[in-house]
């Protein structure tokens, strides 16, 4: 149960990280080598968005792209499948954006996620993070601009 309840933590540190603009917890979700898929979220708004590869490259453009937003991601229905030092999660994640000199206005996401994790010491950390939308509410250039 403890190797199920630190698989659910990363994807936890991933969405507080961001909520409290913690660089280093939110780092410390993911593998030096990960790689984030946010692809299939943005297609579906008729948008082009690459792969992001790499925890610092990741870090810095979430975070750059939030500067201005304020977020809230809450994490439900997590299922875990451990087999060794790998793990795979799917969870649905629901992420509330809202720029933050205008909270009359807001997006809200909420999204499946499909992780691909490994044991890093005694932490777990996520290496492969792919994100598709379910529904939204709101408007989209509160994250993606007009």
């Amino acid at each position: 149960m403890r190797d199920r309840a630190e698989v659910v933590d990363a994807l936890y540190r991933f969405g507080l990280g961001q909520d409290i603009r913690d660089r280093e917890l939110f780092a410390s979700s993911f593998a030096v080598d990960a790689e984030l898929d946010f692809r299939p979220v943005a297609t579906k708004f008729g948008l082009s968005f690459p792969l992001m590869t790499g925890r610092e490259s990741i870090v810095d453009t979430i975070l750059g792209t939030l500067a201005s937003i304020d977020t809230t991601h809450v994490v439900t229905n997590p299922r875990v499948e451990l087999a060794g030092d790998t793990a795979r999660l799917t969870a649905i994640v629901e992420a509330q954006h809202l720029p933050s000199e205008d909270h009359s206005r807001h997006l809200l996401l909420k999204n499946r996620y499909a992780v691909d994790l490994v044991r890093d010491g005694d932490r777990w950390v996520m290496r492969r993070v792919h994100i598709d939308k379910v529904w939204h509410t709101g408007e989209p250039a509160v994250l993606f601009g007009s």
